[in-house]
C-alpha cells in the first residue's frame, strides 16, 4: 500500500490479530501517515530492530501505531486507540492552542 509516497506492509496474520484485538486494521493504521504525526523510538526492551511509536488520527481517531522501518517499507507492527494519556498529549503538541 502507499500512502502519500510512502509504503507499508504488515503480516496479514498479524492484521487479523490485531483486528480481532483492537479492532483496528493496519490498512486503517496506514493513514495516520497522511496528517501529523508524534513519534519516539520504542525503547521498552530490545526488539533487535529500531522500533518507533506513532501518534496520529485515522478516521476521526487518534491511534498508537508501532512500526519499523525495513528499507524504504514501514511495517506495521500493531495499532489500537489512543488512551486518554496518549490523546491529550497528542492533542498538546499537534494543536497547542
Amino acid at each position: 500500500m502507499v500512502s502519500n509516497q510512502q509504503q507499508f506492509e504488515w503480516d496479514p496474520i498479524k492484521n487479523r490479530m490485531n483486528i480481532t484485538k483492537h479492532g483496528i486494521s493496519f490498512f486503517k493504521a496506514a493513514k495516520i501517515f497522511d496528517g501529523p504525526l508524534l513519534e519516539e523510538e520504542d525503547t521498552r526492551q530490545d526488539y533487535g530492530e529500531t522500533r518507533i511509536i506513532a501518534l496520529g488520527r485515522s478516521e476521526g481517531r487518534i491511534l498508537y501505531v508501532v512500526y519499523t522501518r525495513r528499507n524504504s517499507v514501514s511495517r506495521i507492527i500493531s495499532a489500537r486507540k489512543a488512551n486518554r494519556d496518549e490523546r491529550a498529549e497528542y492533542i498538546r503538541q499537534i494543536h497547542p492552542f
